[in-house]
């Protein structure tokens, strides 16, 4: 496993404790913290990535749900289990927010990974049904 999958496993565990709890952002860097020390040794260097990426999934999240929302109509986002909403916040915000630091084919793969290891048996293909169409809609017409 790499180290950066290891850290977007790592940045799932810490939103779905902070949307498990309320999204109490003053205790996002506690849980980020005791996430680290439980899965994260051998890549403290990953910690900084852990941070950003939460911290932004976080700081854009009404934007984020807003994609998700429209891209999964017959899914109420108050209705996902809290694995699924969050693998695909992870996934939505490296699409359409993080292009230059994660392609998007990586970040797709990424999600549904994430979400096979740690979703339900159909996961994998809700996350990759909602990121598939995102992506397509992305590209320009001609490619």
């Amino acid at each position: 496993m790499s180290k950066r999958h290891l850290a977007r496993s790592i940045a799932m565990q810490t939103l779905y404790q902070w949307d498990f709890r309320g999204q109490p952002s003053a205790v996002i860097p506690a849980i980020i913290e005791d996430v680290m020390q439980e899965f994260g040794s051998g890549i403290t260097d990953m910690q900084d990535f852990v941070e950003t990426l939460v911290t932004h999934i976080i700081d854009t999240r009404d934007t984020i749900d807003k994609k998700i929302k429209q891209y999964a109509p017959h899914w109420p986002l108050e209705q996902m289990n809290l694995v699924d909403k969050n693998i695909l916040r992870i996934g939505v915000y490296e699409l359409l927010q993080n292009e230059k630091d994660t392609p998007p084919r990586v970040a797709i793969n990424e999600a549904i990974e994430l979400a096979k290891n740690y979703g339900g048996p159909a996961s994998g293909k809700f996350v990759n049904g909602i990121l598939g169409a995102i992506y397509k809609d992305m590209k320009p017409a001609d490619t």
